[in-house]
């Protein structure tokens, strides 16, 4: 699987029903926790302050990523994702040391 850097605005149409803000919002929480469980979703931040999140995603291509993972979220409709494919780095501190 290849990994995604996703930044995600969400804009709740005005006029929407508050009650099916409220609705999509519950579904969405059941819905990233499949997609963490399934291995897609792989952390979520939001930046202090902001109605926005920055996500690390997993899937088999960009084509899979925006159609059957996060077109599968319950307020895609209102989301504009921002997807940038990430590769490790090789000076990443965080990266496994190679094989000797």
């Amino acid at each position: 699987m290849r990994e995604f850097l996703v930044e995600i605005t969400t804009d709740i149409p005005e006029g929407t029903d508050p009650a099916e803000v409220d609705r999509r919002r519950a579904a969405e929480a059941v819905r990233a926790k499949e997609l963490a469980e399934a291995g897609h979703l792989v952390r979520l931040w939001r930046p202090v302050g902001e109605r926005r999140s920055i996500g690390l995603w997993r899937a088999a291509n960009e084509a899979e990523l925006r159609e059957k993972v996060l077109g599968t979220l319950p307020l895609h409709a209102w989301m504009t994702p921002v997807v940038t494919a990430v590769e490790p780095h090789p000076n990443d501190p965080g990266r496994p040391a190679p094989a000797a």
